[in-house]
């Protein structure tokens, strides 16, 4: 799917930019999206390019970097940390060989911090592209892992 048939189900206002963005992202390889397509993005709303950047770099769902198929997010928030007595983060990193903002070698995964992901009272939470998983604990992180491993053989 082309990027301007994707534009072309959105109607031409700003309070669309979001949702357009996320539809575009959601059909690239990279799980990112060029500036060449936040170009083709302002010219079709009509908006300063600064604009689509701005959203671009405040979402942390939104990136323009090469990012692997499975996206994880580990919530940094509060109730998250206190939580996580046994570090979220640090179980993936031996797991995945990677840590933040890296992503393996097979572009399978890549680590993100991201702000509540509103599950609080079933902390420590992640979230795998639009998945979510609570209650998080060493055994349970490594299980959700090689679930999404065989799923790529």
């Amino acid at each position: 799917m082309t990027t301007q048939s994707i534009l072309k189900k959105f109607p031409k206002q700003e309070d669309y930019l979001i949702e357009i963005l996320l539809a575009l992202q959601a059909k690239q390889a990279t799980q990112s999206l060029s500036e060449s397509v936040l170009q083709e993005v302002a010219t079709y709303l009509n908006i300063p390019e600064s604009r689509v950047s701005s959203v671009m770099s405040f979402y942390t769902m939104l990136s323009t970097k090469p990012r692997g198929h499975y996206i994880i997010q580990i919530c940094e928030d509060v109730p998250c940390m206190v939580e996580d007595t046994f570090s979220v983060h640090d179980v993936l990193q031996k797991v995945l060989g990677i840590t933040f903002d890296e992503t393996t070698e097979d572009k399978m995964f890549t680590i993100e911090h991201s702000s509540c992901l509103g599950h609080c009272e079933q902390a420590p939470v992640m979230r795998i592209n639009e998945k979510t998983y609570t209650n998080l604990t060493p055994n349970k992180i490594k299980a959700i892992i090689a679930e999404y491993r065989g799923k790529s053989s």
